[in-house]
């Protein structure tokens, strides 16, 4: 009996493996009515799990309780490292991108992108790279052009992608960029993307995924090369003076710096940016500390557990930043130029042979 039942269980696991049940959407300004539309057509037993991305910063967000009430799914703000379960729709918390990996999210904080956190593109991206041809990206109304970059990336992974006819659109800018960036596999009005939803979802899928990607997480949150430095007095980008002796750097205004002035501009800079954080973590403690008095004076008691949690988290931030800041930065010897970049690659020589 077991034997059998282990039996059937695989088989229904398989068939699921088999269709399009990962369906990643996202939107900006418009693009709520058809989100709701979407939710309230899928049925109680959808198998498929639906995650959305919606442009609101680090605005506070009503979309879970709105989508809840819409539908028979439950939807809702996932906490990072929550398993991706059928039957449930995801959407990505305030100030967060949410990312898919191994089955489970993931949120980050990583660098805007489009002006936004959350965006839609690491979403999409990450999508491509773990479920493939398992996966429906959908491109709503809205401004701008997140969306796709992430939207080509699930139909070069096998998967499907959909896009708000713009000119059904409320704000057509997405779908536009979408739409004039890649061959779409449909361009559908709202009134017609709920059924098609559910009509593709629960085709079986024809393509196989490609091999894979470059993790959509490392596009995010990896440091690249600088294309240039960046000049001490104003900003600007710096190039190497080509030709001369002496290593040095100038901006199109016409700035000039040897190597040691431009890592001294940089400690400098450093130094103010971390000033700045140290003071508003320092302000953001105390209005913690408020705010704790304030609930608990009130008989709140959750206010009290929020802002006590908030307080802590900030003042974690803090003490780890007083102990970068205890370390003395590295500067450049006295010299310039060539000079002082010789003098640092021959002091360690020079350690190793009075230690001998």
């Amino acid at each position: 009996m077991d034997d059998q039942q282990d039996a059937s269980r695989a088989a229904r696991l398989s068939a699921i493996e088999a269709q399009r049940n990962i369906i990643v959407i996202g939107g900006s300004a418009g693009a709520l009515d058809a989100m709701l539309d979407i939710v309230a057509a899928l049925p109680g037993d959808f198998p498929g799990s639906v995650l959305m991305v919606s442009h609101i910063g680090a605005n506070p967000s009503h979309l879970p309780e709105l989508l809840t009430a819409a539908g028979p799914l439950a939807a809702a703000h996932p906490e990072t490292g929550e398993p991706i379960r059928p039957g449930r729709i995801y959407v990505a918390p305030p100030d967060h991108h949410m990312i898919v990996e191994n089955g489970r999210i993931r949120l980050s904080r990583g660098p805007r992108q489009h002006f936004t956190r959350p965006a839609v593109d690491p979403l999409f991206r990450s999508a491509a790279e773990h479920y493939g041809p398992r996966a429906i990206g959908v491109v709503l109304s809205g401004t701008g052009s997140d969306g796709a970059a992430g939207l080509e990336r699930i139909q070069r992974a096998g998967g499907l992608a959909v896009v708000q006819e713009p000119a059904n659109a409320l704000y057509p800018d997405m779908p536009r960029s979408a739409a004039t960036a890649i061959t779409p596999d449909h361009v559908v009005t709202r009134a017609e993307l709920p059924a098609l939803l559910r009509r593709l979802s629960s085709e079986r899928m024809t393509k196989e995924a490609p091999a894979a990607m470059h993790p959509a997480s490392a596009d995010m949150e990896e440091l690249e090369r600088p294309v240039a430095l960046t000049c001490p007095e104003c900003g600007g980008a710096l190039r190497e003076i080509d030709g001369a002796a002496v290593k040095e750097y100038r901006c199109h205004i016409g700035h000039r710096f040897g190597a040691k002035e431009v890592l001294d501009g940089q400690i400098e800079e450093v130094d103010h940016a971390l000033g700045v954080a140290v003071r508003v973590l320092n302000e953001r403690v105390e209005l913690c500390r408020h705010m704790v008095e304030n609930a608990r004076t009130g008989g709140r008691t959750m206010g009290v557990r929020h802002w006590d949690r908030l307080r802590a988290e900030v003042e974690e931030q803090l003490q780890i930043l007083h102990q970068f800041l205890a370390r003395p930065p590295s500067r450049a010897p006295a010299g310039n130029g060539e000079n002082a970049a010789q003098e640092l690659e021959t002091a360690p020589k020079r350690r190793r042979a009075a230690a001998k």
